[in-house]
């Protein structure tokens, strides 16, 4: 099993570095989280930070680049054809699964290791909290699982990468921003229950520097949900 997901992971990660697609992303990602780090990071009369323009801003950009990076994933294999040859060769669906969300997520943490140079520029300029900036890459390590998890079982639901990708940002536009909103409205248990499925309420305690083991769980045990259900979607394919 191990063999076959390595084997995919490498095959995938190789498409997005010769996919123009993929650079187009990623020089999206670096322009504008460049421009905040710029307008933010360097605030006159305030201390430099990173806090901004990773904890505050990163989760709006991750909502609309990371749509894009995982859009094709199964997608373009359902509208190619190229499905079949999966589906009929010696692989399975959770290795076929796995293997398109690893390949992705390494792709990310490509994309995520460029903005370590706000860090550096950061340190030079005054002390930095280390703890804080390691726990708030580990908060996105794990926002950046949970967004291709649902990016690529919507990638599988459909061969149309638009429609997928449009689905995608929907879905975490609303469990991203929306829900928090909604959720400062409310009181009592409705709020509660609200806010628990805001994934930016679980993110800002990473952004803060707190670890809180029930928001690893969170990020942990839904991007599995979403990986169990894109498998389930592509075994429901060989019934057809």
């Amino acid at each position: 099993m191990l063999k076959n997901v390595e084997t995919l992971t490498r095959r995938e990660l190789a498409v997005y570095f010769y996919s123009p697609i993929a650079y187009v992303v990623l020089t999206v990602f670096l322009v504008v989280s460049g421009i905040f780090f710029g307008t933010d990071g360097f605030v006159p009369g305030n201390p430099a930070s990173l806090r901004v323009v990773l904890g505050s801003i990163m989760p709006l950009i991750l909502v609309f680049v990371l749509p894009m990076l995982t859009m094709r994933l199964l997608s373009e294999e359902l509208s190619s054809g190229t499905i079949e040859t999966l589906m009929t060769a010696p692989i399975t669906d959770t290795e076929v699964v796995m293997g398109k969300f690893l390949g992705a997520y390494l792709f990310y943490m490509v994309m995520l290791a460029s903005t370590l140079l706000y860090v550096v520029l950061i340190a030079s300029f005054g002390p930095l909290d280390w703890g804080q900036a390691a726990c708030t890459y580990l908060g996105l390590l794990l926002l950046g699982a949970l967004y291709i998890s649902v990016g690529l079982f919507f990638s599988a639901c459909t061969r149309n990468q638009i429609i997928a990708v449009l689905c995608s940002f929907v879905v975490l536009a609303i469990f991203t921003f929306l829900a928090n909103y909604v959720a400062q409205n409310l009181d009592g248990w409705q709020r509660a229950v609200i806010q628990h499925l805001s994934i930016v309420a679980h993110f800002q305690d990473f952004s803060r520097g707190l670890l809180d083991m029930n928001h690893m769980i969170f990020f942990v045990s839904t991007a599995a949900l979403f990986l169990f259900l894109a498998v389930k979607v592509l075994e429901s394919r060989r019934w057809r």
